[in-house]
């Protein structure tokens, strides 16, 4: 998730503690009784078109479900079921597992969503899973077999993520030990959430999750990219994955691309733009 080798982040964590008449009222019929014709050609349609899928939100590393707050009030509206699953943050493998589970508990087509990590939560939770209609990165990593997201960033410049981490060991029961990773609170908001607001910045600092250092390290085994229609929103301020990388990534994916001037935190600064596409995605693949 961030721009440096995997050696200088193990130093720096271990660092870092609508006439008349007559005429008037037959028009009036026709008028009536065209717009009575193309309702009901637009309900056959719609009909034809069955349910509109569940759309189903990962969020990233020093993230919550509440980051998606704003995208699923419009989505909502609009219609749509919505769930924002809960990411372990431990590891692709395990997190896209937990994530799968999610999936098969859910009736109908969905339609994946990840925010950063969390896409390549999604690139393998969505492998051999036919319901899974559509995938939608959102400021997203997008890993092919082999790759993990600290190698992705590490091929460009830009992340100025690794000065702003708190790093907190931690001991397993089993007696295996990790490395959790915080942003440090005082730092969140211009390293993460430039256009967020302060006090919404502030409390999403607090509420923060962190990620295990081993999840961006661990690489992906599956990329469900390769073979489910993709949209991706790059955003074009992040300090966190560079751009370019989300560029290069999107490319790679032949995903439809949206760019947007925003932080890392595009679904709280834009969530009308990240719930708009989200559903073109949705209308594509009914």
């Amino acid at each position: 998730m961030f721009s440096i080798e995997s050696n200088r982040l193990r130093r720096f964590v271990a660092g870092a503690g609508a006439g008349a008449g007559a005429i008037a009222t037959v028009g009036a019929f026709a008028v009536a009784g065209t717009a009575n014709a193309a309702n009901a050609a637009t309900e056959d349609s719609a009909a034809d078109r069955g349910p509109k899928p569940t759309v189903v939100l990962e969020h990233g590393a020093f993230a919550d479900g509440s980051s998606w707050d704003g995208v699923i009030a419009r989505l909502r509206h609009d219609g749509y079921p919505v769930v924002a699953a809960a990411n372990p943050l431990r590891g692709p493998a395990s997190d896209a597992a937990a994530l799968r589970s999610v999936v098969d508990h859910i009736k109908g087509p969905v339609v994946l969503v990840g925010h950063s990590y969390g896409g390549s939560v999604i690139s393998e939770a969505a492998v051999g899973e036919p319901r899974v209609k559509a995938l939608v990165y959102v400021a997203a990593f997008l890993p092919a077999p082999g790759e993990s997201a600290l190698q992705l960033t590490n091929r460009f410049p830009g992340s100025t993520l690794p000065g702003t981490l708190d790093p907190v060991p931690f001991t397993n029961a089993d007696g295996s030990t990790g490395t959790d990773l915080y942003i440090q609170q005082d730092k969140f908001r211009a390293q993460f959430a430039a256009d967020v607001p302060a006090d919404k910045a502030a409390l999403a600092a607090a509420s923060q999750r962190p990620i295990a250092q081993a999840a961006l390290e661990e690489k992906a085994t599956a990329a469900a990219w390769q073979t489910v229609p993709s949209w991706d929103i790059v955003t074009t301020e992040d300090l966190n994955i560079p751009a370019a990388a989300q560029r290069f990534m999107a490319d790679r994916a032949h995903a439809h691309t949206t760019e947007v001037a925003a932080s890392h935190s595009v679904a709280v600064s834009h969530p009308g733009l990240v719930a708009g596409v989200v559903e073109k995605a949705a209308r594509a693949t009914r």
